[in-house]
């Protein structure tokens, strides 16, 4: 059984959702997987879309009560008529849009393929919800890259969208469309803004935390193809689970719908720092980080100022950097069938 963090008792009102019919997109993911599972431990009516019906790791080491999910859909997010036939055949009312191209590098090799899922993913879910009366919430994913290289620090929602790259670029597009379905239709929506978001069940080794873990359990060296130095906030996906929770909770008022909403934790780290703190909680590696200075071409300081989530969500991260990486390298030390 997964262990939350119940700071806030809207995360843990069983009465609100219960039976409630909620749809996740990108369920078979990092996020979507832990989401999901929550959503079953609080005894929500769950339908996800999925490409495939095969076993996933992490959905099928994170998600316990795999089948106490009520509906998986075979599709795509492309296929509009999958997802107004969803929306109505289950009567959705609450819906997390998680599902995207997330892999940064992908989306600079293939940028058109990243925009077609991500953009007109997102606008064929906003036009299902848009025809449906049942909708009551929805929570749609952005990230802190679309602030691009911040004009000042920390970021806070009124910084301009200054996002350069194909990912970044895609995901201002949906928070753009988004909002504007909310303000052209009053479709009930809000966005998050999370920054770096780990945790056991990441598959992705291209990010530096599942990376550095895997390098340290084959007892080898981890590497940091940059200089080290540039900056992040990393928040553990747990507390990013209730971020979501309470955002959806709360959009029945009208200043939360149509709204923005930074994530984080308020902990500048530097990937050199975070490395060696990774190294130091294996507690019997000798290992050092190999720093390359090879990647000079990233955004030197980007991290989140949350005062709006805290204010209006009563939101705030329960889970320090420490005992996150603890909890992350027990998920990828213990976790059986998992190649790394």
């Amino acid at each position: 059984m997964v262990e939350w963090n119940y700071m806030l008792s809207a995360l843990n009102d069983k009465s609100f959702w219960e039976s409630r019919s909620v749809f996740i997109t990108g369920a078979s993911g990092f996020l979507g997987s832990w989401l999901t599972q929550r959503l079953v431990e609080l005894g929500a009516h769950i339908t996800v879309l999925v490409h495939d019906i095969n076993p996933i790791i992490p959905f099928n080491s994170i998600v316990s009560d795999y089948n106490k999910i009520d509906h998986i859909v075979l599709g795509d997010l492309l296929d509009d008529k999958i997802l107004d036939r969803l929306f109505n055949e289950y009567e959705i009312d609450t819906c997390f849009h998680l599902a995207a191209q997330a892999i940064v590098g992908m989306a600079s090799k293939s940028p058109v393929s990243t925009f077609d899922v991500n953009i007109r993913g997102s606008w064929n879910l906003l036009e299902a919800c848009r025809k449906n009366d049942n909708i009551d919430r929805i929570v749609i994913a952005s990230t802190d890259k679309v602030y691009g290289d911040p004009t000042s620090l920390p970021i806070s929602e009124n910084n301009p969208l200054l996002a350069s790259y194909p990912y970044d670029a895609s995901k201002v597009c949906v928070d753009t469309l988004s909002r504007s379905y909310y303000s052209t239709y009053g479709l009930p929506v809000a966005i998050t803004r999370c920054s770096n978001i780990y945790g056991g069940g990441d598959l992705n080794f291209s990010r530096i935390i599942p990376d550095t873990i895997r390098t340290l359990l084959k007892n080898k060296n981890p590497i940091i193809r940059s200089d080290g130095k540039a900056i992040r906030d990393y928040m553990y996906v747990s507390d990013t689970v209730d971020a979501y929770l309470q955002l959806a909770y709360n959009l029945d008022k009208t200043n939360i719908k149509g709204e923005a909403f930074n994530f984080g934790t308020n902990r500048p780290t530097s990937v050199l720092e975070l490395v060696n703190l990774i190294v130091r909680s294996f507690k019997n590696k000798n290992l050092k980080p190999i720093v390359l200075n090879e990647d000079k071409n990233y955004i030197k300081k980007q991290y989140l100022n949350f005062d709006k989530a805290k204010k209006l969500l009563n939101w705030k991260p329960e889970t320090s950097l420490e005992t996150g990486i603890i909890k992350t390298i027990d998920w990828y030390s213990n976790t059986k069938n998992l190649k790394l």
